[in-house]
């Protein structure tokens, strides 16, 4: 059964020529909860009348997250 519960892991953007952000989600879950909710979709019509030209959604599943800073 499902437990309707939204878990939001965090979020990571970049804005140069063109913009990227990444969501992070704990399950599909809760990205279904998240696009479903009433604050989402009125930021979504917004964006789309007033702040974007286009965009694009990707929902993928991370295997393996590693890096390197020096």
């Amino acid at each position: 059964m499902p437990n309707n519960k939204t878990v939001f892991l965090g979020i990571e953007s970049s804005r140069n020529a063109i913009g990227i952000t990444v969501s992070h989600w704990k399950d599909l879950e809760s990205i279904r909860n998240w696009k479903s909710h009433v604050d989402h979709q009125i930021a979504q019509k917004r964006g789309k009348q007033e702040w974007h030209k286009a965009y694009k959604t990707r929902i993928a599943k991370v295997e393996r997250d590693y890096g390197f800073e020096n």
